[in-house]
């Protein structure tokens, strides 16, 4: 687990430690805004793979050129934006209809994602983040593993010296616990839904 002290610090703070070559900050960032990002990046491009893939390019990016990448506002605006030119890229490269890219430019200048749905979502992975970490100790350390670390079953089997049954189990159990919560919390079916589809389990 992530030192409290650090789970603390602001996405500015964070960022800092990032910068200065700290990979627990970054995974912190990872975990807070990964699955928002993917639920943003779902809306505009109608396929699952392509938006985990759009997610994960990001924070390869944002590891890899921490040193040298300014942030002239907030974190989280700075994913976002990144998400949207990203998927505005694919868009074009595919060359789409007219018509659906001048709907999805009318999207974008619409400011659909305005700052209190960013806070929204923020708090959104924040709730997400912490019911991972309520998971009981043997479940969040596979289900960390299995997402964090991009383990598959079969090496966390054999570094923790287990079944590939019990670690599809674990993770299994861990999905359902973290939807429940979120229900709980009254958060949509269609938000959970989406969250389903990044957390699917390998």
């Amino acid at each position: 687990m992530l030192p409290l002290e650090l789970a603390d610090f602001t996405d500015e703070e964070l960022l800092k430690e990032v910068q200065a070559g700290n990979r627990r900050a970054f995974e912190l960032i990872y975990n807070r805004y990964k699955g928002v990002l993917y639920i943003h990046a779902y809306k505009m491009l109608r396929d699952e793979d392509e938006a985990k893939d759009v997610v994960q390019e990001l924070f390869t990016k944002l590891y890899s050129k921490a040193g040298i990448i300014f942030v002239r506002t907030t974190l989280s605006a700075y994913l976002y934006a990144s998400v949207r030119n990203r998927i505005l890229d694919i868009i074009a490269h595919k060359r789409i209809k007219t018509d659906y890219l001048v709907s999805l430019e009318d999207f974008v200048r619409q400011g659909a994602y305005t700052t209190d749905q960013l806070v929204r979502e923020k708090e959104l992975a924040f709730q997400i983040e912490k019911e991972v970490s309520l998971l009981p100790e043997k479940m969040r350390q596979i289900f960390e593993m299995s997402r964090n670390a991009n383990l598959s079953h079969k090496e966390i089997a054999a570094k923790l010296d287990i079944s590939d049954k019990t670690v599809k189990k674990q993770i299994s159990n861990a999905i359902k616990l973290i939807k429940v919560k979120l229900h709980l919390y009254g958060i949509s079916t269609a938000i959970v839904c989406l969250l389903d589809a990044f957390f699917k389990d390998k």
